[in-house]
């Protein structure tokens, strides 16, 4: 893990001939201990995964630039009432980065629907190729999600942590115009994500840094085979404040454009984020409230919302007062 700190997050290896992946072994339960302590401690962990090809990472990166080269007017056709599922860009705020938000993207019909607004004749090499990439980055999420419950004994109890369909983001950050922001200019703010828990990979450009617990930002570079797994809100909640999300934003600086993709997961409608009971107890009393998840993503963008840190929002909306 490259970092210009001596602050490292875990690294877990999740290759394919790895006997800790088979479930139910002493092996597995291990390695399901070192994801918990990950996301409880650090809130992300680098995963090195071969099971997907690095040739078709390159293809759904280059995929992604001719989706970013379309005009404008196009890319705003990607509607969506629900914050950031659809695009985003041309913010004064933000004006370096760009986004689009594709619903239930590892349903090949749903990503279908994408392709042919953006491309009225059709991109069969865009919506194979990046369907592909999804619902590989979809298997690493649920045996993650499934190591999670494992990790505290509730894999024979509960079928899901929360269910989700799979939110694909793809991201692009522009360089800064030649000779500023030499140190670095914000391509995304300082954030906690409103989603579950996010599958994200970049295509080698850094940018992307994180906050640790005492408050030093780090460098974060991920090399071409690994992925970051990053705990969002929700999982905070549901754990009922073990896990640690992570602060991180972008800086970009430098000459190249960034472009990076991530596989959230995106609660359904009429979901309710709980705590899981199994982990309400005398020396873990109940930090926040059962909520309504649309409810609170509308919250976080409300005038009222907007104006608190964005990792006291969850707090704001839903925290359980100790008076």
């Amino acid at each position: 893990m490259g970092s210009d700190s001596h602050y490292q997050i875990p690294a877990i290896d999740f290759s394919i001939n790895s006997t800790e992946l088979d479930r139910g072994t002493d092996k597995w339960y291990n390695l399901c201990k070192r994801v918990r302590e990950a996301c409880e401690n650090y809130g992300c962990f680098e995963i090195a995964y071969d099971k997907i090809p690095l040739q078709l990472k390159a293809d759904t990166f280059s995929m992604i630039r001719q989706l970013f080269n379309l005009p404008v007017e196009t890319k705003e056709k990607n509607v969506n009432p629900k914050p950031f599922h659809g695009y985003y860009g041309q913010y004064p705020t933000t004006p370096f980065y760009e986004s689009f938000g594709i619903e239930d993207s590892s349903n090949y019909e749903s990503f279908k629907s994408f392709t042919e607004l953006m491309w009225p004749d059709g991109h069969e090499q865009f919506c194979n190729t990046v369907v592909t990439m999804v619902k590989k980055m979809d298997e690493l999420k649920e045996m993650i999600e499934m190591m999670i419950l494992d990790s505290y004994g509730l894999g024979e109890k509960l079928n899901s942590i929360i269910a989700c369909k799979t939110l694909l983001r793809v991201m692009k950050y522009d360089a800064p115009p030649s000779g500023q922001y030499a140190n670095g200019h914000y391509g995304l703010t300082p954030h906690t994500d409103k989603l579950v828990s996010t599958i994200l990979c970049d295509d080698q450009v850094s940018g992307l840094e994180f906050e640790t617990k005492d408050g030093q930002w780090v460098k974060l570079s991920l090399s071409p085979t690994s992925y970051l797994f990053i705990v969002g809100d929700p999982l905070l909640a549901w754990s009922n404040g073990r896990m640690h999300r992570l602060k991180h934003r972008v800086m970009i600086s430098g000459e190249k454009e960034r472009y990076s993709l991530g596989a959230f997961g995106s609660p359904l409608e009429g979901t309710i984020i709980n705590a899981a009971k199994e982990l309400v107890d005398d020396e873990h009393p109940r930090i926040l409230k059962d909520f309504d998840y649309k409810d609170f993503s509308k919250f976080t963008f409300t005038q009222e919302g907007s104006a608190i840190d964005s990792e006291m929002q969850v707090f704001a909306f839903a925290g359980i007062s100790s008076t």
